[in-house]
């Protein structure tokens, strides 16, 4: 297993939205396996492919608390099928917007479809941390940033702070 480096903002990369997968196989686990590693050793919550420089419809997730067993789910190809009218505030961050955080509203709760680490199909109701956290990631595949919920302004000053982030990290 490998860690990847993280795709910072402003990257276009970001911004485009990521492809379907066509099979899940043994490269494809190896991939999602670099990626839980990479989200691990960030350290964060969840990982969308595209952070890590593939266009792929790939999301990884472990909400597990610190000193619990890890609990990581893999999401192949992610659909919302449902969200509530109940809306939830949770204050989040972004592995690639490092160091950033802002109140996102979100729905409550969600239904996700999607194909597992075995290539199986599934579909789950989340709620709470789960429902914020893969909504956040879902986002990134569409090419969305949890700023991009924020004025222009907040926008622009969270991208600024993550470039000198980035750069005063690079030494």
């Amino acid at each position: 297993m490998a860690i990847l480096p993280i795709v910072t903002v402003p990257d276009p990369l970001l911004k485009k939205v990521s492809k379907p997968v066509d099979k899940v196989d043994d490269k494809l686990r190896a991939f999602m396996d670099d990626m839980l590693e990479t989200m691990y050793a960030a350290p964060g919550i969840g990982l969308a492919a595209v952070q890590v420089g593939q266009l792929k419809r790939i999301l990884v997730i472990d909400i597990a608390p610190e000193g619990e067993d890890p609990d990581p789910k893999y999401f192949i190809n992610p659909e919302i099928t449902w969200t509530s009218e109940e809306m939830n505030i949770y204050n989040e961050g972004c592995l690639s917007i490092p160091e950033q955080y802002a109140d996102i509203e979100r729905p409550a709760e969600c239904k996700v479809k999607f194909i597992d680490y075995d290539g199986m199909e599934k579909e789950i109701h989340a709620d709470g941390l789960l429902a914020t956290c893969v909504q956040h990631e879902m986002d990134h595949l569409n090419g969305v940033v949890f700023i991009d919920y924020l004025s222009k302004i907040k926008r622009g000053m969270y991208v600024r702070k993550v470039k000198k982030f980035v750069k005063e990290n690079e030494k």
